[in-house]
């Protein structure tokens, strides 16, 4: 319960308290340069010399204020004309401009509201708060494992990442929880959510009078400059007004006539407290403190990087599957390579049923392959899920050349899960069989499949893996339903009929997300287009995916759906009437973004593959240059988003557009447009130019095949171009 109190906040607001605790430290030293640039206060200085002096100087004055860091700053009005200054309280002379040093403003807003305002300000409490829980949980797991508190400085042994975060937090945790407790305590101030003193009261009568001498006025003679907060001077002219007076105890009313204290107000202790906070939290008034609490708060993005190295760690290696053996243990290693999450939920099943048939199995991250530790194992089973266009998983990174420089006596089984409908199905998987197989592991059943999470192709591979090993094996899988949100149709736009191909454009409301979904990424925050949304068809547990043409910045989800005969999901779908909601949920896709720069992008795409790249257009605020070729049958009957293509062209959002279309009396392709601007193609890929490819398969492979065609008399190729991450594809 303690770990997860300090691994999910930690990771949730790890780049909020990145920010602040950089602003923070950064803030930390101008409190040590004002109170060196200070001039010097004579101790015995009283308020009523000081405000002689200043008034010689500025006949105008209408304020003195006092620093905590000892700085005084006088405001006048000089013939109607504000002006301010620094000043030297032994002559009252100005020694500098009173204006905020620009790059403490800027930090100083930053840390404060993050340039939000009050919204700023609860969401920088919040990540205060959340410091606050990771210092006390944080705190607990060091006593934890040092073994009590009086242990608290004993040696730590273990990863380097586990070593180093200790280490920051025995040290930082303490000045940690003083800065988060008093930001708390500064917040609830600021929205008045603690006790307020009484107004000052009144002063019942003035005497009327002006011109008293400064030095006939005791509550300014008595008191020393040090003690001084603010003296405001009563207006000119107006008999009736008196001096205000702030000072480290209260404030009160002086006459201007006769200097009498006229009224008199301590600070409260919310006040004193107030105060107190104010020093402990910004260094003002006591800024060699400041400087720790700022070195301290350098310990926060320390902390962050060892923890995150920490988190990722654990979830590689300790996969949450029940009665897990460990590797040296088990007669059975399973071995997951996952991008979603849902090859984990198969390899439970198998290690379930595994483990009634009397086996003891060890599961982990392909990543983890170390045979040296399966001195038990009598099998290996790798269950290898495919991402993109043949790539391995990110948990899978390595594991091609692990596998073929480690190799053991034990006999190795790879089942491969992806969708048939992609050109690389089950890629990354087979490519794992055949390096097994040329390294020279043993072969325990040949090369599987199990097509869209299939629970009879994974149940058909069951029997055979129980043949295999000798048990009677039964996989029951029961796929597990993504968590999905209500997408409200608001809009649709109808194409394609007079070409048989009825196409639609289906813009959906954007659910509103919660504070949690975006710290989190959860639900359908913070998506761009070419992620991907799932949709789950009435009475199905199979999701079908669609590009997204749109991202949460538009304040919409849009797609666009082709009606296939007897397409359950796209029948569905194109016969939806605004409205009308489906079951969603986001799948991110970030092979399939532009990314940053001003590289030009060359968009290629077909029928309903458009709509990531219309997302792009739409995106390319910063007029980026962006080229699109674009395929379809007829511009009269299935040009997608021709009014937007239009409007973006003049906007200068789209560079260049140049369609092709199939039907009609000079049929071309793509693939034939390309070939007619084989100059320019190459001319902008040799820039620079990134590729990406989005529709059927057929058009990406002819669009791969022109291009390697072009690109040939360059030296450059589909192939290096996708090295270089230059090129990239979202076929379907």
């Amino acid at each position: 319960m303690i770990r997860a109190l300090h691994r999910w906040p930690g990771l949730v607001a790890l780049a909020l308290l990145t920010v602040l605790a950089l602003s923070g430290a950064a803030l930390s030293v101008f409190p040590v340069a004002e109170r060196l640039s200070a001039p010097a206060t004579d101790p015995g200085l009283s308020v009523a010399t000081l405000a002689e002096r200043i008034s010689v100087q500025f006949p105008g004055v209408e304020q003195i204020r006092r620093a905590p860091s000892g700085k005084i700053t006088a405001y006048w009005f000089d013939l109607g004309t504000p002006g301010s200054a620094i000043v030297d309280p032994d002559t009252g002379k100005a020694v500098a401009d009173a204006d905020p040093n620009p790059a403490v403003r800027w930090l100083t807003n930053l840390h404060r509201s993050l340039f939000l305002g009050d919204a700023g300000r609860i969401v920088t409490a919040l990540g205060a708060a959340a410091m606050l829980l990771l210092s006390a949980s944080g705190a607990a797991l060091v006593a934890r494992r040092a073994g009590g508190w009086h242990r608290w400085f004993s040696r730590t042994q273990g990863p380097a990442a586990g070593r180093w975060h200790t280490m920051l937090a025995r040290v930082a945790v303490p000045a940690l929880v003083l800065t988060s407790v008093t930001a708390l305590w500064m917040t609830a101030s600021t929205f008045g959510l603690l006790p307020e003193a009484g107004p000052l009261p009144i002063p019942e009568t003035v005497s009327g009078q002006t011109g008293a001498a400064f030095h006939d006025m005791e509550a300014l003679t008595d008191l020393p400059v040090s003690a001084l907060r603010e003296l405001t001077f009563p207006y000119p002219g107006d008999s009736s007004d008196v001096f205000t007076l702030k000072t480290d105890r209260g404030t009160g009313y002086v006459d201007q006539g006769t200097g009498s204290l006229l009224a008199w107000t301590p600070l409260s202790l919310t006040e004193r407290v107030s105060e107190l906070v104010f020093t402990l939290h910004t260094g003002q008034g006591a800024a060699v403190l400041g400087l720790l609490l700022g070195l301290m708060a350098l310990g926060v993005p320390a902390m962050g990087m060892t923890g995150v190295l920490i988190w990722r760690a654990g979830a590689r290696g300790r996969p949450r599957i029940a009665a897990n053996a460990t590797a040296a243990e088990a007669d059975t290693i399973l071995l997951v390579a996952s991008e979603g999450g849902t090859t984990w939920g198969f390899a439970a099943t198998l290690h379930a049923a595994l483990t009634d048939a009397g086996q003891r199995v060890h599961a982990a991250p392909l990543s983890s392959l170390a045979p040296h530790r399966y001195t038990s194992a009598r099998s290996i089973v790798i269950m290898a899920a495919t991402y993109g266009n043949g790539d391995a998983p990110a948990t899978a990174k390595g594991a091609l050349d692990r596998l073929a420089a480690q190799t053991a006596d034990i006999p190795m089984a790879v089942l491969g899960f992806g969708d048939s409908g992609f050109p690389e199905f089950c890629g990354f998987a087979r490519t794992l069989a055949d390096t097994a197989e040329k390294a020279g592991w043993p072969l325990l059943l040949p090369f599987d499949t199990v097509d869209r999470q299939s629970p009879q192709d994974f149940e058909r591979w069951g029997h055979a893996l129980g043949d295999a090993i000798g048990r009677d094996l039964t996989l029951n899988h029961q796929p597990v339903r993504p968590a999905t949100e209500t997408l409200r149709l608001v809009s649709r736009r109808d194409y394609g009929a007079e070409v048989q191909a009825p196409t639609s454009i289906l813009r959906f409301a954007l659910p509103p997300a919660s504070l949690w979904q975006r710290l989190t990424g959860k639900g359908l925050a913070g998506f761009r287009a070419g992620d991907l949304i799932g949709i789950l068809p009435d009475g199905s547990e199979m999701p079908r995916f669609y590009s997204l043409a749109s991202g949460a910045r538009d304040g919409f989800v849009e797609i666009v759906v082709r009606r296939h005969p007897g397409g359950l999901c796209s029948g569905m779908l194109t016969a939806l009437t605004p409205g009308e909601t489906v079951n969603a949920f986001l799948r991110r896709n970030p092979a399939f973004h532009p990314g940053r720069g001003r590289k030009p992008l060359l968009l290629i795409g077909a029928g309903t593959g458009v709509a990531p790249l219309a997302g792009f257009l739409r995106a390319n605020v910063k007029r980026r240059p962006m080229h699109l070729y674009f395929g379809l049958r007829d511009p009269k009957s299935d040009l997608l988003y021709g009014a937007e293509l239009s409007d973006w062209a003049w906007e200068r959002r789209l560079t260049r557009l140049v369609t092709a279309t199939s039907r009609g009396g000079h049929p071309r392709h793509v693939q034939d447009a390309l070939r007619d601007d084989a100059a320019e193609v190459a001319r902008l890929i040799q820039s620079g130019a990134k590729v990406m490819v989005c529709g059927g398969r057929q058009m990406a492979e002819g669009v791969r095949a022109t291009l390697t065609d072009i690109l040939a008399p360059t030296g450059l190729s589909p192939a290096t171009l996708k090295a270089q991450g230059r090129y990239a594809e979202d076929i379907y």
